[in-house]
Parts: C-alpha cells; structure tokens; sequence
C-alpha cells in the first residue's frame, strides 16, 4: 500500500453512521435519551417481577397505575425531543415537572435513579440551543507586504494610538459596543 493508492469508498455502515451522526447533532439527542430511560425506569419497577435466588417480588401497589401514565408520558416527551425539537423547553420542563411528581406518586421516581435521569435529560433539553451553519469562508488571499510577510502577519496600523487598538473589555466606542459588554 503506498500513499497514492486511493482510499476505499464508505460502506453502507460507515455512510449510515455518519448521517446519524449528522441527525443527531441537530436535535438534543442526549436530552431524549436520558428522559426516554428515566420514563422506562419509572414505568418498569411497579410491573416488574424481581427474581432474587428462589424468592420472586411484585411491586403491587397503588402507585403502578400513576406510574404508567407518568413512565409514558416521559417517553413520548423524550421522542418529541428527538423529532420536534423546537418545542425542546415545553418538553424539558415537563419532563422536569413529571419527575418531581414522581417522587411521591411512584415508587420514589423509580426508585431515585428514573427521577434524576428525567431530571437531568429535561435539564440537558432546556440548555440545548441548535448550532449556527457555518457560512463557507473566502480563500484568504495573501498579498505580501513589506518585508514579503502576507499583511495578515503583520499587526494593526491604524490611526487609532495603540491602547484603544487593544482594548479587549468590549467597552471601546472603536469597536462598537457602545460602553455595553459583549459577554451575552
């Protein structure tokens, strides 16, 4: 193999990841994931027929039917946030409400551990912003100054007296800020 020996085309696995992939980063995936398990962990527990050695426990309780409407509700809230993410704060503070009701309606939210899930995915929902498209950049054209250094190299010569020119506090009415900070 050397280095002109052109590079296999993707396979259909590589090609279906990578559009994934792509999918994924366009919504709050990890949001969806964490509210649509914290649903199933609240949603299972009350219905589940745990096996320990030769003993096997039910959780029959009052709490089974509230903890279905709640364990589903989670996960058809955890969906939305992957296919209509523009409604992704809705879906995270209800989510967020859901889990705290879970607590005294359901087995202590699926006994803690669907609780936080839920909580912490409606808090990842809430944060998540989409990313901006990148605009294509220009091909820098290096015109050499003086010296044959390219003009990007060479630092600042404007009128302006050198403190004003490296005023980083966002406050300089220079470069447009108005006296306001830019941190925001």
């Amino acid at each position: 193999m050397s280095a002109e020996t052109p590079a296999a085309a993707p396979g259909q696995f590589t090609r279906r990841r990578l559009q994934f992939r792509a999918w994924r980063g366009t919504r709050p995936f990890w949001a969806g994931l964490f509210v649509v398990f914290g649903g199933f962990l609240i949603l299972y527990f009350p219905y589940a027929h745990l096996h320990l050695g030769h003993l096997t426990m039910t959780m029959g309780t009052p709490g089974g039917s509230s903890s279905l409407i709640i364990g589903v509700l989670l996960i058809v809230l955890g969906i939305t946030l992957w296919f209509q993410q523009h409604v992704r704060v809705f879906a995270g503070v209800a989510s967020i409400l859901l889990a705290l009701v879970s607590i005294p309606m359901s087995n202590i939210g699926g006994f803690i551990v669907g609780f936080l899930f839920s909580m912490i995915g409606g808090a990842m929902a809430i944060a998540w912003a989409p990313g901006k498209q990148q605009e294509p950049q220009p091909p820098a054209t290096a015109v050499p100054g003086e010296d044959g250094a390219p003009e990007a190299a060479l630092p600042h010569q404007g009128t302006e007296p050198a403190s004003a020119s490296n005023d980083l506090s966002g406050t300089s009415p220079a470069n447009g800020a108005n006296g306001r900070h830019s941190a925001g």
